[in-house]
């Protein structure tokens, strides 16, 4: 069947399983069964599409919402565990991507460290050593 000059495949009464998906039962897989089921749920919302197009029933029609949902949870996991992924690899890294770091705010990730609020030049030793606070006894 064609619709504006795509081929699209024909669907029978025969559907996959419309079941909603869940993300805790994604989270086990692997990334090629993730992919995998990606793809069919990107057909199967093709094909609701056409049904949509060409005046299909209505459980049809309300079936195009979970499967959008159910792509977006698909994706949802495969992005974290991605993230996930590359938090453990530069976990003990020197230098870590943009993305990865604390966000905090701009003036905050300006300050200086400890390390080097601590140092002190030559001439800031010199002074403090001759002359050091005077300790007075209080009566």
């Amino acid at each position: 069947r064609r619709v504006h000059g795509a081929l699209l495949p024909v669907y029978t009464a025969i559907d996959m399983a419309t079941v909603k998906v869940k993300a805790k039962d994604l989270r086990g897989k692997k990334k090629d069964d993730l992919m995998k089921q990606l793809h069919e749920l990107k057909t199967e919302l093709a094909s609701l599409r056409v049904h949509k197009v060409t005046g299909g029933a209505a459980s049809k029609l309300s079936k195009i919402r979970v499967v959008r949902k159910s792509i977006a949870r698909v994706l949802t996991v495969i992005h974290q565990t991605q993230k996930e992924n590359l938090r453990n690899y530069y976990r003990n890294k020197k230098y870590k991507p943009k993305d990865l770091r604390p966000k905090k705010t701009r003036a905050i990730r300006r300050l200086l460290t400890p390390y080097e609020l601590s140092l002190k030049t030559k001439k800031q030793e010199r002074r403090e050593r001759l002359y050091s606070m005077r300790k007075f006894a209080v009566k």
